[in-house]
């Protein structure tokens, strides 16, 4: 099957920017499969006494499923998404199905209760945070029927996230430059999305305050660091990434010069992150490396193609390498890599 999978995405990939609806219902049948899926599970709770032993599906009704709470949400997004841009996408129906179940009133009531523990204030601070104001747009820009109910069940829980960037980000002091969960960059650029999109200007501006802050004086980041270990993220492309958002474009160039001047070299070549066990669940955080160093590539290329069109074949390996890897059959990667894959070729279609 991986093989067959790998032909599939190889032998369209360079006809075509968009995703074909063949290419979209194999990615789309990940996260089906795993949505409800309760079992095995990462709750990284804190439990203050035996009353909050309670199984996945008790504490997290919405998203309960993919393994743990994050990976969820990002799978909720990525059936969205799909089903946004392709509506005869296959199962269509169950898919629809269980987006309702998952983000009922009820649940989502649930998901703001295990928020409101004074002792989970930053329970998936900010990867999950940022993932839902992601899954959040979706819903909102979406223009299939089933999506503005959900949009709505889903916004109180929205609203309590935006809630707590605004309150936590001040006392970030310092950023977080891991290429995991905790990685300050990769957790402020698609909430700096949902508050463009929606008009959140006490949001905006927290997130580009801090941000500058943060990062504006960063310099010479050391991309030849990367990959380290386990990392799912890269610390330099996406703080990059960040700041192209926040930045005007003639700044962002000027920012960018000191802080990956690399990148401006036509010759400039990066080599992708291999993985030496595809069981080992953290090992294979290096496939959604590869995916997150080339939506970034993609972002870049889009943005300023005179400068940085060289850099489309680097984000293309990146992809093509680690593409066949997400149906492999094990659990580790199958739960969350097709969220990434997407996410790249979200960004690869905006390129003209």
């Amino acid at each position: 099957m991986k093989f067959l999978f790998a032909l599939l995405f190889i032998g369209s990939f360079s006809h075509s920017q968009q995703l074909t609806l063949e290419q979209a219902n194999h990615l789309a049948s990940l996260p089906i499969k795993c949505l409800q899926q309760e079992y095995p599970n990462k709750l990284n709770q804190l439990l203050l006494n035996e009353t909050e032993l309670l199984s996945p599906k008790a504490l997290h009704p919405a998203f309960y499923g993919c393994f743990d709470w994050h990976s969820s949400v990002h799978g909720h997004w990525s059936l969205v998404y799909l089903l946004n841009h392709f509506p005869n996408l296959a199962n269509k129906k169950e898919i629809i199905e269980k987006l309702t179940t998952n983000l009922s009133p009820e649940n989502i009531a649930e998901e703001i209760l295990y928020f409101s523990k004074p002792h989970e204030k930053s329970y998936e601070r900010t990867y999950g945070w940022n993932w839902l104001l992601k899954l959040q747009h979706e819903l909102e820009t979406s223009k299939e029927p089933f999506a503005k109910p959900l949009a709505q069940n889903l916004k109180p829980l929205t609203d309590l996230i935006v809630a707590r960037y605004i309150e936590f980000l001040p006392k970030l002091l310092y950023p977080v430059r891991a290429g995991t969960h905790n990685n300050t960059a990769f957790g402020l650029s698609y909430a700096w999305d949902y508050a463009v999109y929606s008009n959140t200007i006490p949001l905006q501006n927290s997130i580009k305050e801090n941000a500058m802050r943060l990062f504006l004086n960063d310099t010479n980041c050391p991309m030849d660091w990367e990959p380290s270990g386990t990392d799912f993220l890269s610390p330099c492309m996406e703080e990059m990434g960040l700041m192209q958002r926040i930045l005007p474009e003639k700044e962002f160039l000027m920012w960018l010069k000191k802080f990956a001047p690399q990148l401006f070299s036509k010759k400039w070549q990066w080599e992708v992150a291999q993985v030496s066990d595809r069981t080992d669940g953290h090992l294979v955080h290096l496939d959604g490396l590869n995916f997150s160093r080339a939506w970034n590539l993609y972002q870049l290329t889009q943005k300023f193609p005179k400068e940085f069109s060289h850099l489309k074949s680097v984000a293309d390996t990146h992809l093509l390498f680690s593409l066949p890897s997400i149906v492999d059959g094990n659990y580790e990667g199958e739960h969350w890599l097709a969220s990434f894959a997407l996410r790249a070729f979200e960004e690869k279609s905006k390129i003209k």
